[in-house]
């Protein structure tokens, strides 16, 4: 299994899309396991979880590690996926609710550690927006990574998208601004 696999195909993003199979993916990030596990965990029947395995098995998402008897035993490809598809009409009303959970989670993780969000759903909509801008303009250094086939560690990741973000800094330089506003640190 490798470390982190970059998602850049829109194909790949409306596969991983779907309800059931993000799920899916979910749950085998807790460990490899089988139809009948997964089956039960879901509350669906075999045969749906067992089409929605095979869809993600198909993009590389999944990966079949044994068998047992009938019984075949599923793990993820990657312990991170990282969704960086070319903005897509297709796949935009997912890249956009992805973004938005993450900024909502972005902000909850502040506001734990204890730091005073001033305003939170203009810190939100900010962290939205500059996640959105980071991502489309981080798009084509990111394919020619995954093209490349290198494969990353988490740290390395990390590290990747640090730079990333720098490499963009003077252009989000007034949204960084506003948000150093809104957060008191």
């Amino acid at each position: 299994m490798r470390e982190v696999l970059i998602i850049t195909e829109p194909e790949v993003v409306k596969v991983l899309s779907e309800e059931t199979r993000f799920k899916i993916l979910q749950l085998l990030r807790l460990g490899p396991m089988t139809i009948n596990e997964l089956t039960h965990a879901l509350g669906r029947d075999r045969t749906t979880v067992y089409r929605h395995i095979k869809a993600l098995q198909r993009v590389g998402l999944v990966e079949e590690l044994e068998s047992h008897g009938n019984e075949k035993i599923y793990s993820r490809s990657a312990r991170l996926f990282l969704i960086k598809a070319d903005p897509d009409e297709s796949i935009e009303q997912f890249r956009q609710a992805y973004i938005q959970v993450e900024a909502e989670k972005l902000v909850g993780i502040l506001e734990k550690a204890g730091f005073k969000v001033k305003d939170r759903s203009e810190l939100i909509k900010l962290a939205r927006e500059v996640l959105d801008e980071i991502e489309v303009r981080s798009q084509p250094i990111l394919k020619k990574i995954s093209q490349a086939e290198i494969e990353l560690t988490e740290v390395e990741l990390f590290h990747l998208l640090n730079m990333l973000v720098f490499m963009q800094s003077p252009e989000l330089k007034d949204k960084a601004r506003r948000m150093r506003e809104l957060i008191e640190f």
